[in-house]
């Protein structure tokens, strides 16, 4: 289905109190496991690849991890046009991704990124599977972007080794990471965290850890904003996304940006910050939760706020 898995690297290095190693490098890494064959999961194995990192990515779905492997390779192919100087030739970084079932297979990794789905359930099932198999000392970043790291931190056995890393999406094109350190996060695993960012050529942002972050809690009162623009005063989106790239030198607008992430996600996200603020301000308006309804998602169904090939 994939590539080989390679183990056994020396250190490049010594690291230092805080975790950090100024010469250590992606293959003194060691593989880095990705949890959650999803969207974003994919797009951060390959991102990883691409940056000479080994990586394992598991589900328990088969079918999905098949998916996942289809669209990593595309991912490797495209992204070196998009965004040159990736360290990793596209067909090494094809081969350094091995796509596995089952936890187990992250035994060997000292880093593990985890990107299951935006529930809490779903996050503490992945945590008690991840407990049973990981060194005790392996540092598990959790993509969310909602959920408090101290939370589902305070249900496992690691607290000190875990910490929230907020991927934007798509992975391999942006320069940032978002970092939620918790009370309990120990500064080594702040350090591994800024160490593999800088491998992947992208600075840390770190930010408190409260529900939404900084960029969730303001951009999906945006997104949500600028679909009741075209409810209630009949802007079309084409519109409402170019006075922001225009008068505000925004990339996209938030109506693209919001059929990028998914309009089921946005909407599933406004719907946990509302559980858990209790503000009005996330309750998500009609049209949005009417075009989930009718299945218009936006990229992944080709047909959201714009149309798609």
């Amino acid at each position: 289905m994939a590539g080989t898995l390679k183990t056994g690297a020396g250190a490049a290095g010594a690291e230092r109190a805080d975790g950090t190693s100024p010469g250590e490098t992606p293959d003194s890494f060691g593989p880095v496991g990705v949890v959650g064959a999803g969207e974003i999961g994919v797009g951060v194995a390959a991102d990883l690849a691409l940056h000479g990192f080994r990586v394992v990515l598991t589900d328990e779905d088969r079918a999905r991890l098949a998916a996942a492997a289809t669209k990593a390779a595309e991912i490797i192919r495209i992204a070196p046009m998009l965004r040159p100087g990736f360290p990793a030739a596209p067909p090494a970084a094809a081969e350094a991704v091995t796509f596995v079932t089952g936890s187990g297979e992250l035994a060997g990794c000292r880093f593990v990124i985890e990107n299951v789905t935006e529930r809490r359930e779903a996050k503490r099932a992945a945590h008690r599977a991840l407990d049973a198999v990981l060194p005790e000392d392996t540092v598990v970043a959790v993509n969310t972007s909602s959920i408090p790291i101290g939370e589902i931190a305070s249900e496992t056995s690691r607290a000190e080794h875990m910490i929230g890393m907020h991927f934007m999406n798509p992975p391999y094109l942006t320069s940032a990471v978002e970092v939620m350190r918790p009370a309990a996060a120990s500064a080594r695993t702040l350090g591994r965290v800024e160490t593999l960012a800088r491998l992947l050529r992208k600075k840390t942002i770190v930010v408190g850890d409260f529900p939404g972050f900084v960029s969730n809690r303001i951009s999906h009162v945006f997104f949500n904003e600028a679909a009741r623009v075209v409810a209630e005063h009949g802007v079309p989106p084409e519109i409402v996304d170019q006075v922001f790239r225009d008068c505000f030198g925004h990339r996209m607008g938030p109506l693209r940006t919001a059929d990028l992430i998914g309009l089921d996600t946005v909407v599933d996200t406004l719907d946990r910050l509302r559980e858990a603020t209790g503000d009005p301000r996330f309750d998500s308006c009609a049209l949005l939760r009417s075009m989930v309804g009718e299945g218009r998602l936006g990229r992944k169904t080709a047909s959201g706020f714009y149309t798609y090939e």
